[in-house]
């Protein structure tokens, strides 16, 4: 009797694994991902509102809610990368064709770059093809995961992890020291113009590429009954919280060192204060993210993405949590229309509040040209941000459950 008990439940989880691979949407990935657009929200109206003469992550002049309202922001592009991956494979699971995941990821990849130069280019700066931003860094990681999924998992992992475990070691490379090649670098690893251009990358690509690897091989683990991938998934996320908490402690290796990187951090150091102290240990460098970067980032995530897995089909979650699996449901949508809510909202509230407002309309906001009598607190900030979610929640649950009863039109799948 135990054994036919046993055989039944084994049974049961297969087939509730075989179901939601299917075609039904996994919450707690889409709840995740929602999660990540909702923070990146706060540090995008950050960035239109204010006129703070500091870098938020700088100790030595910055201040606790400035550097918090900055750092909660830092989980946002690990995050996305880690699950776009991871939803590359649940494609891969539900169209039983690694050709089919191929060209998805391909066609998408590029379907990204090119708004990236567009629409998404123009909702920042009101200038077309200036800079490579997440979306682009988004796209060209996409295209590499093309090619790579048709390798056996065992290698698409070990690539993935020697990207990340090991691109630290290019800190110290300087553009010039590459000769004709100097682009490369700037491209793969150095946040600035890239030589004889006057394209800026925001995000270079080789990090995040290999956080989206490892997200792919991830996806594994939904083939899982919940139970036991929730488990695995709590166990990575610790060992790779206290990874970084080992690695930070002693200045160890994974972040660059103060001067290799432009305005990098570099080591720690105790402060005047306990909160000083932990905003320094917090800080490690983004761009590119450092090892100790993605470790602070990913593990936390990978613990709070196991508890929501596990726990996340109760009533009261599923309520409290519908606004946010909306947004993740529809990540693209959400990402263009934030921005052209926020750059809008701050011309409207530039002109009510008869501060400066024209270098909003010209391109200068990546120039840092923000004039004086400029800027506003972080109580509008918080503010604007609640209005921009609920101003964004109503587009984004039509156009959901849109895709919801349109699935078989292919282009949907694009956005």
């Amino acid at each position: 009797m135990a054994q036919a008990m046993a055989q039944a439940r084994s049974v049961t989880a297969a087939a509730d694994v075989a179901g939601r691979l299917a075609g039904d949407r996994i919450v707690s990935v889409d709840f995740m991902r929602g999660l990540a657009l909702i923070l990146m929200g706060i540090d995008h109206l950050r960035d239109f509102l204010t006129n703070i003469p500091v870098e938020p992550e700088d100790v030595a002049h910055t201040w606790p809610a400035l550097f918090f309202t900055r750092w909660i922001t830092h989980f946002c592009a690990p995050l996305f990368f880690f699950l776009a991956g991871t939803g590359a494979y649940l494609y891969r699971s539900r169209s039983g064709s690694v050709g089919a995941t191929s060209r998805f990821l391909l066609t998408r990849g590029l379907w990204l770059v090119l708004l990236e130069f567009t629409i998404i280019e123009y909702a920042w700066t009101f200038v077309f093809w200036r800079m490579g931003g997440v979306i682009w860094s988004l796209g060209c990681s996409m295209i590499l995961l093309a090619f790579l999924v048709w390798l056996p998992n065992k290698i698409t992992f070990a690539i993935g992890a020697a990207i990340v475990l090991l691109h630290d070691l290019f800190d110290a490379v300087k553009p010039a020291q590459l000769g004709r090649f100097d682009w490369l670098l700037s491209i793969l690893h150095r946040k600035g113009v890239v030589p004889h251009t006057h394209f800026f990358v925001l995000f270079p690509l080789l990090p995040l590429a290999g956080v989206m690897i490892l997200g792919y091989v991830f996806g594994k683990l939904f083939e899982k009954p919940v139970a036991l991938r929730a488990r695995i998934t709590l166990w990575i996320g610790i060992a790779a919280t206290a990874a970084f908490i080992v690695l930070r402690a002693f200045n160890a290796y994974g972040n660059p060192t103060a001067g290799v990187a432009r305005n990098s951090p570099g080591e720690w150091h105790v402060q005047s204060s306990f909160v000083m102290s932990v905003m320094s240990f917090l800080d490690t460098e983004k761009y590119p993210p450092s090892l100790q970067f993605l470790l602070m980032t990913l593990g936390p995530s990978l613990i709070l993405l196991a508890v929501v897995d596990r726990w996340g089909n109760s009533r009261v979650f599923q309520l409290v949590s519908k606004p946010v699996v909306i947004f993740g449901n529809v990540p693209l949508m959400f990402y263009v229309l934030h921005l052209y809510f926020i750059h809008c909202g701050a011309i409207l509230l530039a002109y009510a509040s008869h501060q400066p407002v024209g270098w909003l309309w010209k391109g200068s906001f990546w120039m840092n040209e923000v004039p004086e009598g400029y800027g506003h607190g972080l109580v509008t900030v918080y503010a604007a941000w609640i209005a921009l979610l609920v101003a964004l929640y109503f587009p984004c649950a039509w156009f959901a459950e849109y895709r919801r009863r349109h699935k078989v039109q292919w282009w949907l799948s694009y956005f």
